[in-house]
């Protein structure tokens, strides 16, 4: 295998996965950009490819294909204004709700506006009449480029197929040569899709049917006695003490282990294991814990260990999507299911078998060990790690905890234990960004009845300074307990911070801002604490105070990376006994 013949064995892998979804047929037209393309669809792959001169009588051709078959038609074309001549059948297709593949090929970025020929605009040619817009590079293979490829052709086929069904749009930037250098080889292993020619992943849409759902998992729970469960956040009517209780009933029903992200609000029960990131950072228990089924619930939690361990397993991994987010960056889900996960996992609860008693013994024995690992290492001092966990135990269940993205979402995460009852964890981990924390964290004050507290980091404090004038302006209850460390602390983790020329002044980005002073001026209550005991008690008499708390802690960042680096080798230590 030669490198320019990459795009041509992911383009045979993507046109494979399109058969494999069953897409009722794919419409050509000349031209030369779009020959890789051509190749892949004209290469046997189980369905018919049409011909057709105009390219705006090939969208209406495969309009028309689509119409007829109820399953999504493929156009292929090449750069310029042959994208935009499909543009009429585009708009039908969307207002009609017929679902269409629109694959455009395109010059490469470095040959966009600068006078190169049959080269125009093409990303999101089509504007609001497509349900999705992707950019499809298609340069190196790897094993993940392989299961992105057939990944990204499932997804393709499953939004046109939606609740709200129409046309999607992949852009296809291709360089020269746009035939294979030699003759393309068999299939490497990774190269292959799923076994019996299944889609790399499935979906199925149960929303209103939840015995639907719960009776295509049911076989797979039956099969896979060593099964998990990742609750990510649910957002919504879908969220709350129902759903909690049900993730709950389903583990202790099927004597699978539950990997709660806080923002789930499912951190509860003898099942759940609190202290995952913390395992699977320990390679004793990495090698051992390998599930043959892994059920996943709305997003995907932010531990970098829980996604890495999920990536690498041989597993069944079930997504139930209720919002049809698609939240899948590793590309391993086998079925996306479109379903109510409370009243699915209520229903599989009833009619499952508890699986491997021991199974479910090791991860909690893990998470025990784990636990005291932990509380031994942090001890009374003042840390973040510590005013995470003091967060997650002292708070009460009526609470809404606010948290920062960076490094306090990831704090929350590791070293929340388990509750009777889990407080409500809120934080902007859509875009994952520190902007508008602090107007958020008044916004849920404004709308909830119990006491609402902000976790945040100095950074995105000074990023959203300004929202403090709502303290005066609306004199809407808020303790902000704001972690100073004089910079983005989580860069410290990461290898820029070894970058002395230019780490300081632009990635970590001290603010040298004086809290006293901007407490002073947007009339907040400050509060010192030097010390855990301080934080206590500041918090305890901050939560349920009127106007805006401000619970000022100072720490360390050397400090810090050297403490959670201690904390993840005592839980190795502790594993390993």
């Amino acid at each position: 295998m030669t490198a320019t013949n990459d795009s041509h064995l992911l383009l045979r892998a993507f046109c494979d996965e399109l058969a494999r979804c069953g897409v009722s047929g794919a419409v050509t037209s000349p031209g030369s950009r779009s020959t890789p393309l051509v190749a892949a669809l004209t290469a046997d792959r189980g369905f018919p490819v049409y011909s057709q001169i105009d390219e705006r009588s090939a969208g209406f051709f495969a309009l028309g294909l689509a119409k007829a078959t109820g399953r999504p038609a493929v156009l292929a074309c090449t750069s310029g204004t042959a994208a935009a001549n499909y543009l009429p059948a585009v708009i039908e297709a969307y207002e009609a709700r017929v679902p269409l593949i629109v694959c455009t090929s395109d010059r490469p970025p470095e040959l966009r506006a600068i006078g190169a020929g049959q080269t125009i605009d093409q990303v999101k040619l089509y504007g609001d009449s497509v349900l999705s817009f992707t950019e499809v590079g298609v340069d190196a293979l790897t094993a993940e480029t392989a299961r992105w490829i057939r990944s990204l052709a499932c997804r393709a086929a499953w939004t046109a197929l939606g609740r709200r069904r129409g046309p999607v749009h992949l852009n296809f930037p291709f360089r020269e040569p746009l035939l294979p250098a030699t003759p393309l080889p068999e299939p490497t292993a990774f190269e292959i899709g799923r076994d019996d020619r299944r889609p790399w992943t499935a979906r199925a849409q149960a929303f209103g049917d939840p015995l639907l759902a719960a009776e295509m998992l049911a076989p797979i729970v039956a099969t896979a006695p060593k099964g998990v469960v990742v609750a990510g956040r649910v957002e919504g009517a879908l969220n709350g003490p129902r759903f909690a209780a049900a993730v709950a009933s389903f583990c202790a029903a099927s004597g699978w282990p539950l990997l709660a992200d806080p923002l789930s609000g499912a951190r509860s029960g003898e099942q759940s294991v609190a202290h995952y990131d913390a395992l699977l950072r320990a390679e004793p228990l990495a090698l051992s814990a390998r599930p043959t089924a892994v059920l996943r619930i709305g997003d995907m939690p932010a531990s970098k260990a829980l996604r890495g361990w999920l990536a690498d397993l041989d597993a069944v991994q079930v997504l139930i999507d209720p919002e049809m987010a698609w939240q899948d960056p590793a590309m391993m889900a086998d079925l996306v299911l479109d379903a109510q996960p409370a009243a699915v996992l209520e229903l599989l609860a009833e009619s499952c078998a508890v699986g491997d008693a021991a199974w479910a013994t090791g991860w909690q024995q893990a998470d025990a060990f784990a636990h005291e690992a932990i509380d031994e290492v942090l001890g009374e001092q003042l840390s973040e790690p510590a005013v995470a966990r003091q967060l997650g135990a002292q708070l009460p269940a009526d609470a809404n905890l606010v948290v920062a993205s960076s490094m306090p979402i990831r704090d929350v995460e590791s070293f929340f234990a388990n509750r009777d009852e889990p407080i409500r964890v809120l934080s902007n981990r859509g875009a994952n960004g520190i902007d508008g924390t602090i107007a958020t964290a008044y916004g849920v004050a404004a709308a909830s009845d119990g006491p609402t507290v902000l976790m945040i980091g100095d950074v995105a404090f000074a990023h959203d300074v300004g929202s403090l004038l709502t303290a005066r302006r609306l004199a809407v209850p808020l303790t902000i307990v704001l972690i100073d460390n004089q910079g983005g602390g989580i860069f410290d983790f990461l290898e820029v911070s070894e970058h002395d020329r230019f780490y300081e002044q632009h990635v970590l980005t001290p603010t040298g801002l004086k809290i006293d002073a901007v407490a002073e001026a947007f009339g907040l209550h400050l509060l010192e604490a030097s010390t855990l005991d301080e934080f206590a008690a500041a918090l305890d008499y901050s939560v349920g105070s009127d106007g805006t708390q401000l619970i000022h802690l100072r720490t360390d960042r050397a400090e810090n990376v050297a403490l959670h680096k201690q904390l993840w080798k005592s839980v190795a230590v502790a594993l390993a006994r």
